[in-house]
């Protein structure tokens, strides 16, 4: 026998925790018939039924029969089933109920166990069916606490790592303190799922702007590409669906209104926003934004190489600080840029066609630091 409450307890776990009922029977059943193996008979091939309307557990044995029997445990003559059924014959399987009297207590032990083991490896299935579905997904956590590599951040049923090396250069923990992160990867282990953060991938600054330029949320505007040195500056690619809306003054907003919001999230860090087109002349050249662009030559379109042509005192600002500005240029447009001052060009006897100025669209958002 099993008490009704056993079953009452399962209806509320399913309703608390969302853990079908059914399926902590599955499983405390399976449990059961380990325990009648263990206890009775190891080479027993039995089920194990659990009645709630009876409130009881019944353990039915299967045989086959055979002519001549040589494992008792699942195996029986012709004339024994024949005595359970006249209907049987070789081959054919029977099955009758093999239940102990004492095997309530035994049973009462094991499910009690199962149910708990049970619990605890649906709700972590619950956890990594939720969080794998939300891959490269932004979210907000709380700082819990950290340690030497990393920052554990909670996710409200669970917690999530964010190891210090996918934070920002100049950020700290802070306890309590809410933060952004992008669901990096997450990795089903033997002790439940582990959920890996960021703030440095180049989606957190998409996600962000998916967030605050409704325009972008809406597919009126997209975000054709980004490239991101995490903490000093990021590059982004627009590109408008609606002629009548201009996708870099959408993505900046009134008085720099959305982008000073992802700006403070990213602790001050410098955002490039250029116009995607068609044409990889206009292209490059938005890209190279802030830097002024005269000519961009296209050296060889097949693997995407091309030579810049800039004004002599823009060379620095084309390059930027540690090659950053092109190197950036490059990783959001994939084409290899070689810059070029107008007085390289000529003593390098580069012929090159001025570029229409009105045609290159790029803008830079300061904040406390420019390119030099």
């Amino acid at each position: 026998m099993i008490s009704k409450e056993f079953f009452r307890v399962l209806e509320e776990i399913e309703k608390e925790k969302g853990i079908p009922k059914d399926y902590i029977l599955e499983a405390v059943e399976q449990a059961l018939m380990s325990a009648y193996k263990k206890n009775y008979d190891r080479q027993a091939d039995v089920r194990v039924e659990m009645r709630e309307k009876s409130n009881k557990i019944l353990v039915f044995g299967r045989k086959q029969v055979v002519e001549e029997v040589t494992n008792p445990s699942r195996e029986i003559s012709l004339v024994d089933a024949k005595a359970i059924n006249k209907k049987y014959t070789f081959d054919d399987y029977v099955e009758e109920e093999v239940t102990p009297k004492d095997f309530g207590r035994i049973a009462a032990q094991s499910a009690k166990q199962r149910v708990i083991q049970a619990v605890v490896e649906a709700e972590r299935n619950i956890i990594y069916e939720e969080y794998i579905d939300r891959e490269l997904d932004l979210i907000t956590g709380i700082m819990n606490r950290s340690d030497k590599r990393n920052v554990y951040i909670s996710l409200g049923k669970t917690e999530g790592i964010l190891p210090m090396k996918e934070m920002l250069p100049q950020e700290k923990f802070i306890p309590n303190e809410r933060i952004k992160v992008i669901i990096s990867k997450v990795d089903k282990t033997t002790k439940g799922p582990v959920i890996y953060l960021s703030r440095i991938h180049p989606l957190v600054v998409k996600r962000l702007f998916e967030r605050e330029v409704p325009e972008i949320y809406d597919g009126i505007v997209e975000v054709k590409a980004v490239a991101r040195d995490a903490g000093d500056r990021s590059k982004i690619l627009v590109e408008s669906h609606d002629e009548n809306v201009d996708p870099i003054g959408a993505c900046i907003g009134t008085n720099k209104s959305r982008i000073n919001l992802i700006i403070d999230e990213l602790q001050g860090e410098n955002i490039d926003i250029a116009a995607f087109d068609q044409d990889p002349r206009t292209l490059i050249a938005n890209a190279l934004s802030p830097a002024s662009v005269v000519a961009v030559n296209i050296k060889d379109e097949n693997n995407k190489q091309s030579v810049v042509i800039v004004p002599d005192h823009q060379l620095s600002l084309a390059i930027g600080k540690r090659g950053q500005n092109a190197k950036l240029a490059h990783q959001l447009t994939g084409w290899k840029i070689d810059i070029k001052s107008e007085m390289q060009a000529k003593e390098l006897g580069i012929n090159y066609k001025p570029l229409n100025a009105e045609l290159q669209k790029g803008q830079q958002v300061e904040t406390d630091e420019t390119l030099s």
